[in-house]
């Protein structure tokens, strides 16, 4: 005992450990998502996205309400030009939820795998197109590499990878919004489950009245499903949040693969999807142009770190 007062004691200072612990703990829970939504497959995927909505919406309210932070939201909404965004980067979002939960009930683990590899690599193709960003030639053998691996997948498919390349381009296209709006990453989510709570909300309520809805009419853990949705929705997307704030960003870089290696591992291992000889060459193409992806971020990552912080 110091006889100080704790209202003035120093706040423990963040460790990098702690995100780097967060960072791993947010991409693991989106890894092993298929898990927790598979015994939801028999139902309609719209009215599971529904339910993300409506749960997520009012615990990330009441989480920024315990924190003293709905002023956030206001003040989000207050600005057209944020507003505008965030209405944009909603409706986005949704379409990446609601693909995502039909793939996983329809069988394709592996694809939605794919649209997450392929993502990092589409943001540095919307860098250039939209942002104006020069790429280098390890950034441009990356991106050749994975049009390769795409291009060969939709060869031997007879048609592209197009649930892949959705939710690539449905979450890439979130990214690019995001990263321009001044909001930070819980009042924004709080502020787009808003936006779209009131459709998803009379949706649920069209569904009850027609006798189709879920929620209380169905198995006990079903119900817990469905109601735990938002938690699922949310807590990774904050312990995101947390952790991208306290480690390197080429270390963020690393642990994104977390995600779909864990989605694709599902996939071939727990679900026992089809993966072939002949599309293990395609992900092969794309995983390489990671590789290379990754090992640039690193190394010009160190040549920008002082000779003492390394």
């Amino acid at each position: 005992m110091t006889g100080q007062n704790p209202a003035q004691e120093t706040p423990a200072t963040p460790r990098p450990g702690g995100g780097l612990a967060a960072a791993i703990a947010a991409f693991t829970i989106w890894g092993v998502l298929p898990l927790y939504m598979k015994p939801l497959h028999e139902l309609p995927a719209l009215e599971i996205m529904a339910h993300r909505i409506v749960w997520s919406c009012l615990l990330v309210f009441g989480w920024l309400a315990w924190r003293g932070e709905i002023g956030a939201v206001r003040t989000a909404l207050a600005n057209p030009g944020t507003r505008y965004r965030l209405m944009v980067t909603a409706v986005l979002i949704s379409i990446n939820w609601l693909l995502y939960v039909w793939s996983i009930a329809h069988g394709h683990v592996i694809d939605a795998s794919l649209g997450y590899f392929i993502n990092p690599l589409l943001n540095v193709v919307l860098g250039v197109l939209v942002l104006g960003e020069r790429l280098n030639l390890a950034q441009k053998l990356a991106v050749g590499l994975a049009a390769v691996g795409v291009l060969y997948l939709a060869v031997i498919a007879g048609r592209p990878p197009w649930i892949a390349l959705a939710l690539a381009a449905s979450f890439g296209g979130y990214g690019l919004i995001r990263k321009v709006v001044k909001v930070e990453a819980v009042p924004g989510l709080a502020t787009e489950t808003l936006l779209l709570a009131p459709f998803a909300a009379g949706f649920l309520l069209w569904m009850e009245s027609q006798g189709t809805g879920a929620l209380g009419h169905s198995a006990p853990h079903v119900n817990a499903l469905l109601l735990g949705s938002g938690l699922v929705t949310a807590l990774p997307l904050a312990l995101f949040a947390y952790g991208a704030r306290l480690i390197p960003l080429s270390t963020v870089g690393l642990v994104q693969y977390i995600g779909p290696t864990l989605q694709f591992l599902t996939g071939v291992w727990i679900f026992h999807e089809a993966f072939t000889v002949q599309r293990g060459v395609g992900f092969v193409f794309i995983w390489t142009a990671l590789a290379v992806y990754v090992g640039d971020g690193l190394w010009r990552s160190r040549r920008q770190m002082p000779y003492w912080g390394r």
